[in-house]
């Protein structure tokens, strides 16, 4: 016998991202958005303020011609203006293009073209990234610099706009229009660990959602007495998703702009009253050198929220043992939102004994409402969660990836899930813990080295005869490489001459940390480099020769 399902009788509106800011103008007017300014001084005002100015912009935005699904690109920093640009592009039914300057400038440029980018917000000090790359950008029609018009600099690329000037006459109200929710609002890419970075193309429905997630207790924990610094920065990831986090919870926001010293973050955690920051753990690494050298202390922080890279036990113990803060570990990627796992501060793990609290603060934590997660074999078959098999994480939900932009390469979504390429366990409770990798990337400070990249560019030095990368650890920045030759025959080479012939090839913060010169490498039967016996044999050799 056939049933017929019964249609609800709610109003049906769509998820759109204004909504999250026009709700926080609302609910929470007068709550602190605080930023440190690359003008040298520091900028307060509210959420009122903040949309307002958010209304100015879309003006403004009309104005230079952008349409709905035109992608809008920014290279900044973390300011009150670059989360005004967030609001405002996606408000008008535009795509938010994220761009990370850390990147390779031919990288950004691929992206940027990839993309088809047709505006690029920009920071006074990435102008000479722009300056560099200008002639290649095939779909740019301008450039608008976020500083104040008596700082703009010498115009030395064509149709370069002032952001304040973009806004001034306009007026602090907007009709936003109803957009679809499965619109796109959100272009991240990949850092690019093989071949050319991903796009990961969001739409509204999975971002708010995704801040819906993240503000609530399972995840961030965030509310109007949260005083929250994202030390993670808004051209990676969306910083985590704090800008559209932290207004629909309430919470002040602290941007630290492109101040990432240890002294900047001990001045406005302690000026600023920051109880939550967000950050790899080099950063936070960073603040405790900086601490220790300072004897500063920091009374108002409770948690610092950390991804990007495992978390070292000793940390975890430090921030624990000395500070009185919660290590809070978190786990994501682009391809996730990217927020999916968190182990909050919950009454279940405080409770516990410090040697159960701090292996359970060293794992990824257990998944949030509204993802799935799994561990599979080879085969794609589920594998048990006992805590001791391993297999491939695989996660799946509302704001997780369902395929790359532009890219019809569906291997890495088998049946509806995402491949995340993360050998992982998973116990009883749910903790997930990363143990191995892949693929032969390298995680140095929460960002991807690609180990095929430098191997193919350094085989290709007269000298060398085989060339191999592997990610070894390191004290500060979990992972760097270290780079294999195998000399041709009767050819002499150095460490200085490789690195000559490296640069200018790969991003400077992709350069191997130490480069041996060795006989032979192992290979399989199948020669392909055996880079697990390479690992363990090298894996302490930076700690070793730290001096």
């Amino acid at each position: 016998m056939l049933t017929t399902e019964l249609s609800g009788n709610m109003m049906q509106r769509p998820l759109q991202i204004i909504d999250i800011l026009r709700y926080a103008a609302t609910r929470y007017p007068h709550q602190e958005i605080v930023t440190r300014r690359l003008e040298g001084d520091r900028h307060r005002y509210d959420y009122q303020a903040c949309y307002q100015r958010t209304c100015q912009l879309a003006h403004g935005l009309n104005q230079l011609g952008i349409q709905p699904g035109e992608r809008v690109a920014s290279l900044a920093w973390n300011t009150y203006r670059h989360m005004e640009l967030y609001y405002a592009v996606s408000g008008i039914g535009a795509v938010m293009h994220t761009v990370n300057p850390r990147l390779f400038e031919e990288q950004i440029a691929w992206i940027l073209n990839h993309a088809e980018s047709t505006w690029v917000f920009v920071d006074i000090s990435f102008l000479a990234i722009l300056e560099q790359i200008a002639p290649e950008l095939k779909h740019v029609k301008g450039f608008i610099v976020m500083v104040d018009e008596d700082q703009m600099p010498d115009p030395k690329l064509n149709n370069l706009y002032n952001y304040e000037t973009l806004l001034a006459s306009n007026a602090p109200a907007y009709e936003w229009p109803d957009i679809d929710e499965q619109s796109a609002a959100l272009l991240c890419y990949t850092s690019g660990t093989t071949g050319h970075p991903k796009g990961v193309l969001a739409s509204h429905r999975a971002m708010v959602l995704h801040a819906q997630a993240t503000m609530g207790k399972d995840m961030l924990a965030l509310d109007e007495d949260t005083v929250l610094m994202p030390m993670v920065t808004m051209y990676h990831v969306a910083a985590w998703g704090a800008p559209y986090a932290a207004p629909l919870a309430g919470s002040k926001l602290v941007f630290s702009g492109d101040g990432t010293s240890g002294e900047v973050m001990s001045e406005l955690i302690r000026q600023e009253q920051v109880s939550v920051g967000l950050g790899v753990p080099t950063i936070w690494l960073t603040l405790h050198n900086h601490l220790s050298e300072s004897k500063q202390s920091i009374p108002t922080l409770k948690r610092v929220c950390v991804g990007g890279a495992a978390s070292p036990l000793g940390l975890v113990k430090t921030y624990d043992q000395v500070y009185n803060v919660y290590w809070q570990p978190i786990w994501g990627m682009t391809e996730t939102g990217p927020l999916v796992y968190s182990a909050p501060p919950t009454r279940d793990i405080l409770t516990r004994t410090k040697e159960e609290q701090y292996r359970i603060q060293t794992t990824a934590g257990r998944p949030v409402f509204g993802s799935e997660a799994r561990i599979v074999d080879l085969d794609n078959n589920p594998l048990p969660h006992d805590g001791e098999t391993r297999g491939e994480l695989q996660v799946r939900g509302h704001w997780i990836a369902s395929q790359y932009f532009r890219n019809d390469d569906l291997t890495s979504f088998p049946g509806g899930w995402l491949a995340t390429g993360d050998i992982a366990v998973i116990d009883p409770e749910g903790f997930m813990k990363v143990v191995d990798r892949k693929k032969d990337v390298i995680k140095s400070g929460g960002e991807w080295i690609s180990s095929l990249d430098i191997e193919n560019i350094a085989s290709q030095h007269p000298a060398v005869n085989e060339a191999c990368v592997i990610g070894v650890k390191h004290p500060k920045w979990d992972e760097r490489p270290l780079l294999l030759i195998v000399p041709n025959a009767g050819k002499t080479i150095d460490e200085t001459e490789i690195k000559d012939f490296l640069t200018g090839k790969i991003a400077r913060w992709w350069m191997p940390d130490a480069i041996l010169l060795v006989e032979q490498l192992p290979h399989t039967g199948t020669g392909k480099l055996l880079k697990t016996d390479l690992r363990t044999q090298y894996q302490n050799f930076l700690l070793e020769n730290a001096s």
